[in-house]
């Protein structure tokens, strides 16, 4: 126990001096873990990690599709949900289809066992080219259809899987009853995931207290997940479905307090949770390297290159006419939704990251069949999988950010994100507008003194002038040199509340309640400086 608890100390540190690292050097933290996660792996004394399947599919997978569901927007998901359908079910199954087909004809593989290795590496991963994306100020409706993409592919990738290993299994599939299968698992997923999270908003509104409506939002994705995994399901529409209905329903049903906290508790526990996978998924190279040695190295590097480049080609052989075809056929959805550029759709078509969840759903493949068999091209399974990953995540993450740079579409965002920012200056300044609108209605129907309508009135005054008057660059240099100057000042603040409690003329609980306001203050210029740079 003491050991393994070393070894967790050990990724800890790897994770956040990583993290440091890929500030400075510019690169996606997903792929220094990776290559950090290999690298430790083969260091001399370094015991053998291997990653449980059930760590990633019933504990890991959970809270990461939970919390991207909610902070992604029901309204645009539900506005882009035919190219979202479109990658999540129908890329899904062509590049599974693809794969089986060629690895069936150039390599010799039986049928199944090709669309099983399909169904393992089919489904692009959320978190790492999310991450990259939203840091090259990708337009947003790019952002929203990878990331509802991410959301949903893990369960089509995932119910393929169990039809495969099944049928690999018993030697017996039936079409038919395998697509009555999926529609029923789709639409008993969907009613479930609405109903938790019905279920889970009602009771973190009649809690009233953050502590435990943090704990009942923790307990959400897994209640979620793990009943309809339990009957046979994925698990993952029906946590999709819950995150969708506590991100449109929860913000007049959570407490300002229970946010605030929530916000930094689900900061943390994400980013330790996605640096701990990446890494550990690095780790699993040392386990594979040593079962490699049983197969000719020749033969998996041929079967992964092969993969590799077949799951990158089918994706554009299929972006591209899911895009433009359904455009040329109707007219009433070209009037619509005009067709995107080619830029675009490349863009979406290259980010076709592979990441924990086909090495997860790999490793959980059984040792052997009913009958006592081995499972068969079970290793080779497993190899061909982490090279996918890592061949995907490191080839594909460094060239994303050369491709948008190539093809110019940061400029797109940046307009987009200036667009945004002055709809929300505006309704910022309609909120306070309703707000003093209210507070006439409230003199007019209480008794209210005059001095508490006087300082409410101030209150909304000061805000609104902090409110720009336009996205003048200028301004915006102004602003940013302002905001150097306030961060100045709230540290001279800090340095003055702490000599007078060295002194005795306040308490450490005085102490805390002012640190808490001038960090919120802080906190709220972060959120601003954010803004400017992405201008």
């Amino acid at each position: 126990m003491e050991a393994e608890f070393q070894i967790f100390l050990i990724l800890l540190a790897v994770l956040a001096g990583t993290a440091l690292l890929a500030r400075r050097v510019n690169i996606a933290p997903a792929i220094l873990l990776l290559l950090a996660g290999v690298a430790l792996a083969f260091v001399p004394g370094m015991p053998t990690l291997e990653l449980p399947p059930e760590l990633v599919l019933l504990v890991v997978l959970p809270p990461l599709i939970y919390s991207a569901s909610v902070a992604m927007s029901w309204r645009e998901f539900r506005s882009n949900l035919r190219p979202i359908i479109l990658l999540s079910v129908g890329c899904v199954i062509f590049t599974a289809c693809a794969v089986a087909t060629a690895t069936h004809f150039l390599i010799g593989l039986p049928w199944n066992v090709g669309f099983l290795l399909g169904a393992i590496v089919a489904p692009p991963d959320v978190v790492a080219p999310l991450a990259i994306a939203r840091k090259l100020g990708l337009p947003r409706r790019i952002l929203v259809i990878l990331e509802g993409e991410g959301l949903a592919n893990d369960a089509t990738a995932l119910i393929l899987y169990r039809f495969a290993v099944a049928a690999i299994s018993t030697g017996m599939f039936s079409l038919p009853k395998a697509t009555g299968t999926f529609a029923v698992i789709i639409v008993a997923e969907l009613l479930f995931g609405a109903a938790i999270g019905w279920l889970s908003l009602r009771m973190r509104h009649r809690a009233r207290d953050p502590q435990v409506e943090i704990t009942l939002s923790l307990l959400t994705p897994y209640i979620a997940f793990w009943i309809p995994h339990h009957f046979g399901g994925s698990g993952v529409i029906a946590t999709v479905a819950c995150g969708l209905y506590i991100s449109w329903n929860g913000p007049l049903l959570i407490s300002s307090a229970t946010r605030l906290q929530g916000i930094f508790f689900w900061d943390l526990v994400i980013y330790l949770i996605e640096g701990l996978l990446f890494l550990l998924t690095g780790f699993q190279m040392r386990l594979l390297f040593e079962k490699s040695k049983a197969f000719p190295l020749d033969d998996i590097l041929i079967a992964t290159a092969l993969v590799a480049a077949i799951i990158i080609i089918a994706r554009f052989a299929w972006v591209y006419p899911a895009t433009y075809l359904p455009r040329l056929l109707s007219r009433r959805l070209r009037a619509r939704d005009p067709s995107p550029s080619w830029r675009t759709t490349f863009v979406i078509a290259f980010t076709g990251v592979r990441g924990a969840v086909s090495l997860a759903a790999a490793l959980a493949l059984p040792l052997a069949l009913p009958n006592g068999d081995g499972f068969p091209y079970r290793d080779l399974i497993l190899f061909v999988s982490f090279g996918v990953i890592f061949i995907t995540l490191v080839g594909l993450g460094l060239g994303l950010p050369l491709v948008v740079k190539w093809l110019g579409i940061a400029d797109a965002g940046r307009d987009e994100h200036r667009a945004d920012h002055e709809a929300e200056i505006a309704a910022r300044r309609e909120a306070l507008g309703a707000a003093l609108a209210s507070l006439d209605a409230m003199t007019d129907d209480r008794e209210l003194s005059d001095e508490v309508v006087k300082l409410l009135r101030a209150r909304h005054e000061i805000r609104t002038s902090q409110l720009p008057d336009s996205l003048d660059p200028d301004l915006y240099d102004a602003s940013a040199d302002g905001t150097d100057l306030t961060r100045e000042l709230i540290g001279a603040e800090r340095k003055f509340i702490h000599v007078l409690l060295r002194d005795g003329k306040i308490t450490d609980e005085t102490r805390r309640r002012i640190e808490r306001d001038l960090d919120l203050e802080e906190a709220s210029l972060a959120n601003r400086e954010y803004r400017r740079v992405q201008m």
